[in-house]
């Protein structure tokens, strides 16, 4: 039995997964973000809610592992930002702990119970607030480890010039220090300022959308601005990956023409030809990442058990 957490700066939220069929979501707590001890004490609560030892706590985290000192970057939860955090999680509570990014555990819920069943390379992708995202290799995360690959939100890659006729687009500074990264366009925000550089406007993303929707001539601009911004960067991921398919979650990925229309965009970009949707919205609607982290946990004592 694993004992799954997906941790996110406002809630912890609980899962048990006895198979990979059969993964049930447990309680759900604040999460203490300045005080280690009671961090380890609401995982304590709900652990103790199973009434069974588990053989395995893994855990989605919205934060990346340096795969050099297993120290944890989690910048929104500072009483374990900067721990290595699966030892010092083993030493409190006696259990073997996995630690993925929660864009991983995405990919992973998607590889193995979502959209992405039957493809060998599942790029699971990210448009929510910001852009992320994960790959899973013949079933095994790439992530296993720790690291930033799937992160194709960053480095500066996009064009500066875009859209039809052809729009100056700038560098726009990005939280990880960098300029010009998607993570400053495909998301939420992105698409806010994005209107904003284009029209001077400063509407909600839902707003914009719901304008496009109804065929408004600015927001069909910013929609074909974003498209070609994203779709280029996602193509050549896709290209490097070889994925065959790229479930998307977050808010974005709710809006089916708009990922229909990146879908064909990304088509005509990449070098491998498909006759079918490969951006596609995720089929795991609810907990994703706790699912993606069970799921972690599953295949590890498997392996585990099968090497003993």
């Amino acid at each position: 039995m694993i004992v799954s957490f997906d941790i996110g700066g406002t809630a912890i939220k609980g899962g048990i997964a006895h198979t990979m069929t059969d993964i049930t979501p447990l309680a759900r707590r604040p999460t203490p973000k300045h005080d280690f001890g009671e961090f380890v004490q609401a995982l304590r609560s709900i652990i103790a809610e199973t009434g069974e030892k588990p053989d395995c706590i893994s855990f989605s985290i919205a934060g990346v592992v340096d795969p050099d000192t297993q120290a944890l970057i989690c910048a929104n939860i500072p009483c374990i930002h900067g721990r290595r955090l699966a030892d010092e999680l083993e030493a409190e509570l006696g259990y073997p702990v996995l630690i993925a990014n929660d864009a991983d555990c995405f990919a992973m819920a998607e590889a193995m119970s979502g959209a992405g069943r039957g493809h060998r390379i599942v790029f699971g992708a990210i448009l929510g607030t910001g852009v992320g995202g994960g790959l899973v290799a013949d079933g095994r995360l790439v992530n296993a480890a720790g690291g930033f690959a799937g992160e194709w939100g960053h480095g500066p890659i996009i064009a500066s010039f875009a859209g039809n006729p052809p729009v100056a687009i700038p560098a726009y500074p990005c939280g990880c220090g960098q300029k010009g990264c998607v993570d400053t366009v495909g998301g939420a925000r992105g698409v806010e300022r994005l209107h904003k550089t284009l029209h001077g406007l400063e509407l909600s993303s839902e707003e914009i959308i719901r304008q496009w929707l109804g065929g408004n001539a600015r927001a069909e601009r910013t929609i074909d601005v974003l498209v070609d911004l994203v779709a280029s960067p996602l193509a050549l991921t896709i290209n490097i990956t070889g994925a065959t398919i790229v479930p998307v979650g977050g808010g974005l990925s709710k809006v089916e023409p708009l990922l229909a229309r990146l879908d064909a965009a990304v088509r005509a970009r990449i070098l491998r030809k498909f006759d079918r949707p490969l951006v596609v919205p995720s089929e795991c609607k609810v907990e994703p990442g706790l699912i993606g982290a069970a799921l972690l946990g599953l295949k590890s004592v498997d392996e585990r058990n099968h090497a003993a």
